[in-house]
């Protein structure tokens, strides 16, 4: 976002919204009332004004469905002194973002319609037009009948079937997400829902393009491209870090062609640092500021940005002894493994995202040792602020294009609006040192394979978008070039969008699909996964929050359950994943604790075993493994790894640990005993027990060359036998992972054994990673399973407590130990938490903004959580 002074900026004010019966200028007959804030949006001003209820809770989300059926005017004063006009030839309005089909009127004329929610509209006002006070009104169509409209004159439109929304959401340039999906509700909003400003001007800066190149021998070369608008003047443009220090200065004159242009190319040394992804260096930053001047030298307008200097790459070349290519992301000639998240919109109303809760769940991705999100094409190209914090913080952004889950229209409207919406937002987004990636589209390749592949003519005609419209404006508008990738997933290879040996894919073998074991992934994986999870419940607390004080609701198969939770199939599917592994729970809080256990377990490992194919050059076969999602938008059962209220499931924690920097992983492989035996994670628990376990331990490292030292320990959860402590001392080679040991599983001797279960059929392992000084890096473990099968002895767990430090013992293993507060847990902050506890291993953990709150403890065997 350009920060913007000298020509004046006027906001308006006084913002009032109203029901009305068209689209046409409401009469002075409306009744106004006052907004509750700005920007805004009509469900949020309906909420806040007690007229509707909160569709967070219970079922009010039905009840809030005719909102988005009606029309909608919104009132402002724009106040114009007419010192203000002196010296001024130009008046230009200036709206970042109007969702979706608004009609604007300034003083009673109408100046502007819209039918994009992800452009900036802009539209000129004559100076002679403008009064001390002058009244804005925006009025806004209901979208759905405009959209089945367009679906009746160039469709039928064909998209996902699983809770996706009305397909014909496919027609029009909207949130795809406010139709329904299926982590999200039906609630299709309208209004003004980023800022407005009236600019005046004699002369101003028009467009600011800062190209912050890095060559491959790391040379660093800033290009400022200018164009001014009004008369022409000069400019000094002036780099300098964001203490303040000035590093280069210089006066340019403009140039006038058909545009005026102007600019320098300054060339740097050392007196410049790159911007690095968190943990690979300092993600340091510097403002270019451009000046317009008059000719007596003042300042007439001033622009001012922030931007990093570093050089981003996708890699895809092949791989040894593998097939297919690589897909990996190489900063500054580093490759980076990418462990991340897909982010969803922050809120199903987009104005209730401020930059504190922004900052919130940036913050929380980092602080969870992920490095790169992806901004999902269902919902938003997001506002400035996501961009500059990932800026700050050294989040890599994988940025979709805003298509998602279908078959999108190519007619000529259409297409002109899309070509509109690519060149502003690539142009707003381009000077980020965070964007990594513009991607085409979520899933829409896929949607071919769902549908008939060899139908006359083009199945996907929105290719003409994916493969020449947007690649040719990212490469017309992006210097140095931004990676550009056609769909996700893609391969390239024909429509098959499932390849693992190309490109990127989407694994829903595991919760969707083929419905596949997690415990799999190992065999599922790819070159990029891009999207992957499995759903759970969140926090209790969250829970009761939209039962509403509602006990005849509080049991997992409940109405009110049901209603917060959207994903196809959903109560099936979790119901075969649950009833695989745990054991049935029929009270909620205990069935809500093991469908968290459940994610974690799942998604933990995943990190672990995909990060584990990270092994050094030409050997990358995966680089990177982004969560199916980080957020949710309301209350709700999902995917995501941390809820609405920003409460963080286990999962989330699983996920920092499987990312660390230096990081340990243990597998066991149980072998078959004949082909027509139970899958191999089961084979021990199949009608023939099988004599046969193997385990593998690697360690991988994001980091230079190490030492470190791995101790494997292994007990019998049932006779409390003890296996001999393995030691390895290893050198971890650079950035990748590094196999260590593979042998038969620990365990007493077959005598003992026999009669009672298979070779690891109760034994747990749990290996420690720690530096030369002793300094444990890493944790992991290795249970039998499913643990259903499984009767777990009461582990004699010990949770100290002093002050913000907490350490934990047990007398036998532990599984999924989760740390909570009695009441609200609002505002605490844990190192560390759903882990497992070993004897003779304490694990000690921080949690900021305890102050004396009491703590509870769950663990698998004991999941209502009880205090210390």
């Amino acid at each position: 976002m350009f920060v913007k002074m000298a020509h004046e900026i006027i906001d308006p004010t006084k913002w009032t919204y109203a029901q009305v019966e068209s689209a046409a200028l409401p009469s002075n007959s409306v009744a106004w009332s006052v907004c509750s804030q700005f920007p805004t949006e009509v469900h949020l001003e309906l909420r806040e004004a007690g007229k509707i209820g909160d569709w967070n809770k219970g079922r009010i989300e039905h009840d809030v469905q005719w909102v988005s059926k009606q029309y909608w005017a919104f009132r402002s004063e724009l106040k114009v002194p007419e010192a203000k006009l002196r010296g001024m030839e130009y008046a230009e309005l200036e709206f970042e973002s109007l969702d979706t089909f608004a009609t604007v009127y300034l003083n009673g004329t109408e100046i502007l319609q819209t039918d994009n929610h992800f452009t900036i509209h802009t539209v000129s006002v004559p100076l002679e037009s403008l009064k001390p006070s002058n009244e804005l009104v925006i009025t806004f169509k209901p979208p759905e009948p405009i959209a089945r409209e367009v679906a009746k004159k160039y469709g039928p439109f064909r998209g996902g079937s699983c809770n996706l929304g009305d397909r014909s959401r496919m027609g029009i340039r909207k949130s795809q997400y406010h139709f329904r999906w299926d982590w999200g509700p039906e609630l299709v909003c309208v209004g003004p829902d980023r800022p407005i400003h009236l600019h005046l001007f004699a002369s101003r800066l028009k467009e600011v393009n800062t190209c912050a190149r890095v060559d491959e021998g790391l040379k660093k070369t800033l290009k400022v491209e200018v164009i001014t608008e009004g008369k022409d003047r000069n400019i000094r443009v002036e780099l300098s870090s964001l203490n303040g220090t000035v590093i280069k200065t210089q006066d340019t004159k403009v140039i006038k062609n058909e545009v005026t242009l102007g600019g320098v190319e300054w060339i740097f040394g050392d007196e410049v640092d790159l911007w690095w992804p968190v943990r690979e260096g300092n993600q340091t930053r510097y403002q270019v500021k451009v000046e317009l001047l008059s000719e007596a030298g003042e300042v007439i307008d001033t622009l001012t940005r922030k931007i990093g200097f570093r050089r981003v790459e996708l890699v895809q070349r092949p791989l040894d002894g593998q097939e297919g290519t690589s897909f990996f992301f190489k900063v500054n000639n580093r490759p980076i493994f990418a462990a991340g998240s897909n982010w969803i919109p922050i809120d199903n109303t987009l104005p209730s995202g401020t930059d504190e809760r922004y900052r919130k769940w940036i913050e929380l991705l980092v602080k969870g040792n992920q490095n790169m999100i992806r901004v999902w094409g269902g919902g938003v190209y997001e506002p400035d602020i996501f961009y500059d914090l990932c800026d700050e913080l050294g989040v890599m952004v994988w940025q979709d294009f805003m298509f998602a889950c279908g078959v999108y229209p190519i007619f000529p409207d259409f297409m002109e609006s899309v070509r509109k919406e690519a060149e502003c937002n690539v142009k707003r987004l381009r000077h980020h040192p965070s964007m990594a990636l513009f991607c085409g589209n979520n899933e829409d390749y896929q949607m071919i394979l769902q549908w008939d592949i060899d139908q006359k003519g083009d199945p996907l005609p929105a290719r003409k978008i994916y493969e020449h419209l947007l690649p040719e404006t990212v490469t017309r508008l992006t210097d140095p070039e931004i990676p550009y990738h056609r769909g996700s997933p893609y391969g390239g290879k024909g429509w098959d969008t499932a390849d693992p040996t190309i490109g990127d894919v989407h694994q829903w073998d595991v919760w969707g699909g083929k419905e596949k074991y997690y415990q799999d992934w190992d065999i599922l994986g790819g070159r990029f996964v891009s999207e992957f999870g499995i759903p759970s419940l969140p926090d209790i607390r969250t829970i009761d929050f939209w039962l509403d004080g509602d006990e005849t609701q509080r049991y997992p198969q409940s109405r009110l359950m049901q209603q917060h939770n959207k994903a196809g199939s959903h109560e099936r599917r979790l119901a075969i994943y649950m009833n695989e592994n745990f054991r049935y729970a029929e009270d909620l809080e205990r069935y809500a604790y093991l469908t968290r256990l459940m994610q974690s377990e799942a998604i933990g490992l995943s990190y672990s075993l995909w990060r584990r194919a990270w092994q050094g050059p030409r050997k990358e076969s995966c680089a990177g493994v982004l969560v199916w999602q980080l957020n949710d938008c309301w209350p709700v059962t999902s995917w995501a790894i941390i809820d609405y209220f920003y409460r963080p499931k286990p999962a989330y924690f699983a996920i920092s640990r499987a990312s660390s920097r230096i990081n340990v992983g243990l597998r066991r492989t149980v072998a078959k005993n004949r082909e027509t035996d139970r899958p191999r994670t089961f084979y021990e628990y199949g009608a023939f027990q099988s004599r046969e376990v193997t385990v593998e331990l690697w360690a991988s490292n994001f980091g230079s060359e190490t030492k470190v030292n791995i101790e494997v320990h292994a007990m019998d959860l049932c006779t409390g036998w003890k296996g001999q402590t393995k030691k390895y001392a290893v050198e971890l080679g650079e950035n990748r992972s590094t196999e260590v040991w593979k042998g038969e599983c620990p365990a007493p001797s077959e005598e003992e054994a026999y009669d009672r279960y298979a070779p690891s059929g109760s034994i747990v392992l749990y290996a420690v990673l720690s530096s030369e000084d002793g300094t444990v890096l890493s944790r992991t473990s290795n249970w039998p399973e499913p643990y259903k099968l499984l009767d777990i002895p009461d582990p004699g767990l010990q949770v100290k407590v002093q002050g913000d430090q907490i350490t934990l013992s047990s007398e036998k293993p532990c599984k999924g130990v989760w740390l909570d507060v009695e009441g609200d847990n609002d505002g605490l902050e844990w190192s560390d938490n759903g882990f497992d506890v070993f004897p003779g291993d304490d694990y000690r953990i921080r949690v900021d903004g305890l102050n004396g709150r009491k703590i509870t403890v769950a663990y698998l065997g004991k999941e209502k959580p009880t205090r210390v």
